[in-house]
């Protein structure tokens, strides 16, 4: 089983994190944000990744902090869950509908990070939620698990669906690409023989 804990303390956040990489999907979030918690309990339904999370932040400010090193926090949670790499398929990509919204994402477990994050919310706000902080999510996420994402929303009127279905899409695209493949057992798929 490909498991990790990870925890992060900070003046402004204390942040707990353990995941399942084989898991089935079961989250407990309680991150003091309500929208936040609905978005990464997507990527744990979808990506059969099982999420405990606890976070305790400066939300009396704001939550930029605690969503950035939620992000954090998961990617470092990830990238010690995926272990040496041997055997994974790499690569991972989705589509994910809702309504009238559409979103695709494309990752690669490259060891490099970077993030292209091409989305033009509806609105600024998704009830008291600041929707600048997904982006800010994402990037300490792939900042920590070296990754490679690439988000964007094709089409959508209302800005939770199009939130939704990134988290979703997301999740299916780490679902697919933390897959094992049985032919290459033992092999880092990489031709540099590293990730």
């Amino acid at each position: 089983m490909r498991k990790a804990e990870v925890s992060r303390i900070t003046l402004e956040t204390q942040i707990s994190v353990s995941i399942n990489l084989d898991g089935t999907g079961i989250s407990n979030l309680a991150s003091g944000l309500p929208f936040l918690d609905h978005m990464i309990d997507q990527i744990a339904r979808h990506g059969l990744i099982d999420i405990n999370l606890d976070a305790k932040g400066d939300l009396h400010i704001d939550a930029h902090h605690t969503v950035e090193d939620i992000g954090i926090t998961l990617g470092q949670a990830f990238i010690k869950a995926l272990g040496d790499k041997k055997g994974l398929v790499r690569y991972g990509h989705s589509y994910v509908p809702l309504d009238e919204a559409l979103s695709r994402v494309v990752l690669d477990l490259s060891g490099r990070p970077g993030l292209e994050f091409n989305v033009e919310f509806s609105r600024a706000r998704i009830g008291d939620f600041d929707v600048d902080l997904i982006h800010e999510f994402f990037q300490g996420f792939v900042n920590h698990a070296l990754v490679s994402v690439h988000v964007d929303n094709l089409r959508g009127d209302n800005s939770h669906h199009q939130a939704e279905t990134i988290f979703k899409a997301f999740g299916r695209a780490l679902r697919m690409a933390t897959e094992y493949d049985s032919r290459m057992a033992g092999i880092v798929p990489s031709t540099k023989g590293s990730l």
